[in-house]
């Protein structure tokens, strides 16, 4: 069995292996817990439930279902999707870019800038 990887995944990093897709070796980033780790459990049900409703929409289409009908299903979905989005962006401001900001420095305004970023991101999603 291959061992998990990650911060997330509550393993340990290879030596030279990044801790995350798109995060270099000895980002200061390693070695943390995602800010959203308290809410883990129900962030995995509400996207076990947007899942399903994906499942559900495939379905609809599979079986010709009436187009505002599937129209309809989609919205729920994407409305759930951005649900789980803002829960996500709260935890990292609330934990992540609040401690980056109370460390100071360039890391805070990295972390400042990431984020901005990824308001940015959701806001054309």
């Amino acid at each position: 069995m291959i061992p998990p990887r990650g911060i997330h995944s509550g393993g340990i990093e290879p030596q030279g292996a990044p801790a995350r897709p798109g995060r270099p070796p000895g980002d200061p980033e390693e070695g943390r817990m995602a800010g959203y780790h308290a809410d883990k459990d129900q962030l995995l049900r509400r996207l076990r439930r947007v899942e399903g409703q994906i499942r559900g929409l495939q379905r609809m289409v599979d079986t010709d279902t009436y187009c505002i009908d599937t129209l309809t299903q989609v919205s729920a979905a994407t409305k759930a999707l951005q649900s789980v989005a803002l829960h996500l962006l709260d935890s990292h401001l609330a934990h992540c870019v609040h401690d980056a900001i109370a460390g100071g420095g360039n890391e805070a305004d990295a972390k400042i800038a990431e984020a901005s970023q990824a308001i940015a991101r959701l806001m054309r999603a």
